[in-house]
C-alpha cells in the first residue's frame, strides 16, 4: 500500500480509503489510485488484514457432495452472493455422519479463522455436522430441517410449495391425485410430503398412497410406466426431473398431458418451460436464497438470534395441467 500510496501521490490512509470504497475520495484521486493498483499489481495481504481488522474475509461451506440440482444450485448461488459481497469461500463436503470427518472440517475452518459457515444439509447426516460446527463458529444451516434453537436454518418454504400445487391441482377439480416424492431421508421431499397431504386432508380429499421416488428421471419414468395400469387424473411430482421422466413414459402410451392426466413438478429448474408440454412447477428461486442465506449468516455472526427463515415458494401454472378427464 505504500508502494500505490507513493505513485499515486496520496497517503497511505487515502489508498485504504479507495480499497475499502470510502465515499470521501474525489473521483480523480480514486482513478489515480486504482491505476497505481494496476500498474503495481497490487493484491491485499489477507492475513494481515486480519490481524488488523480482527475479520478474515472468509466464509465456509459445507456440502454434502450431491450432484442433485437442488443443493448443487444452493452451492452455486451462495458462492455468488459470497463473492458479490466481498467474502471469499472455502468449501469441504461432507456426504456421511463421520465423526471424524466431522472434526476435521471444524479444525479446518477454525485455523483458517472463518466468520462464519454455512451447512448445506439436504439430510440428517450433513445435519450433523451443523450441530458439530456450531459450538465452535456462527452455522447457518440452508434446510428445511427443524433444528435445536441454538442452530439458525434458512429455506425455501418446502411445505408451503407442495400446498400450492395441491390447491391448484384441487381448483381444477382433482380428487384422483398421487404424490411422487423425493427420497424419505430428505428433509425438502419430507416437508414436500406434509404439505401435500395436509393441503388435501384440509378440502377432506384422500389421495392415493405416496410413490417413493429418488429425484432422477429414470425413476420418474419407470414410476410413469407403473401407473398407466390405473392412472389418476393428476400426478404431482416432488421435482422436475421425475415429472420429465413421466412425461416421456405418458408419451410413450399414447397418454395425453394434461387430456388424460395433468402433470405438476417442483423446482422451476431451467428448462421445465421447454418440457413437452411445458410444466406446471412450483418455483423456488435459488438465487434469491443464496443471497438471503449469506445476509442470515452476516446477521448470525453478529450475535444476531437464530431464527428461522423460510423463503416463499411460487406456483408458475404452464400446459400440463387442465380440469380432469371427468369433468369435460
Amino acid at each position: 500500500m505504500t508502494d500505490v500510496a507513493r505513485l499515486a501521490g496520496v497517503s497511505h490512509q487515502t489508498v485504504s480509503r479507495v480499497l475499502n470504497d470510502h465515499p470521501s475520495v474525489r473521483p480523480e484521486t480514486r482513478e489515480r489510485v486504482l491505476a497505481a493498483v494496476e500498474q503495481l499489481g497490487y493484491r491485499r495481504n489477507l492475513s494481515a488484514r486480519a490481524l488488523v481488522t480482527r475479520r478474515s474475509g472468509l466464509l465456509g461451506i459445507v456440502s454434502s457432495g450431491s450432484w442433485r440440482s437442488g443443493p448443487a444450485g444452493t452451492l452455486g448461488a451462495l458462492e455468488q452472493a459470497a463473492r458479490s459481497a466481498g467474502y471469499f469461500v472455502t468449501v469441504a463436503i461432507a456426504p456421511e455422519p463421520d465423526p471424524a470427518r466431522h472434526a476435521e472440517i471444524a479444525n479446518a475452518f477454525v485455523e483458517q479463522g472463518v466468520e462464519g459457515v454455512v451447512v448445506i444439509a439436504p439430510t440428517p447426516g450433513v445435519a450433523e455436522v451443523a450441530q458439530a460446527l456450531s459450538t465452535q463458529v456462527p452455522v447457518l444451516v440452508v434446510s428445511a430441517w427443524d433444528p435445536p434453537d441454538d442452530v439458525a436454518t434458512i429455506s425455501v418454504d418446502q411445505r408451503g410449495g407442495a400446498r400450492l400445487a395441491a390447491e391448484h391441482l384441487l381448483g381444477l377439480g382433482h380428487t384422483d391425485v398421487v404424490h411422487v416424492s423425493g427420497p424419505t431421508d430428505w428433509f425438502d421431499a419430507a416437508a414436500r410430503v406434509e404439505g401435500w397431504h395436509a393441503a388435501l386432508a384440509d378440502a377432506g380429499v384422500r389421495p392415493r398412497p405416496d410413490v417413493v421416488g429418488d429425484w432422477s428421471s429414470d425413476r420418474g419414468y419407470a414410476i410413469g410406466h407403473e401407473l398407466l395400469d390405473d392412472l389418476p387424473t393428476a400426478v404431482f411430482a416432488a421435482n422436475d426431473l421425475m415429472a420429465l421422466g413421466m412425461l416421456r413414459a405418458f408419451a410413450e402410451a399414447g397418454v395425453r398431458v394434461p387430456d388424460d392426466v395433468s402433470v405438476v413438478g417442483f423446482d422451476d429448474f431451467e428448462g421445465a418451460a421447454n418440457y413437452y408440454p411445458p410444466l406446471t412447477t412450483v418455483r423456488q428461486d435459488l438465487r434469491a436464497l443464496g443471497a438471503a442465506a449469506l445476509g442470515a449468516l452476516v446477521e448470525v455472526i453478529a450475535g444476531g438470534p437464530a431464527l428461522p427463515r423460510r423463503l416463499p415458494a411460487t406456483l408458475v401454472p404452464r400446459a400440463s395441467t387442465a380440469a380432469p378427464r371427468s369433468a369435460r
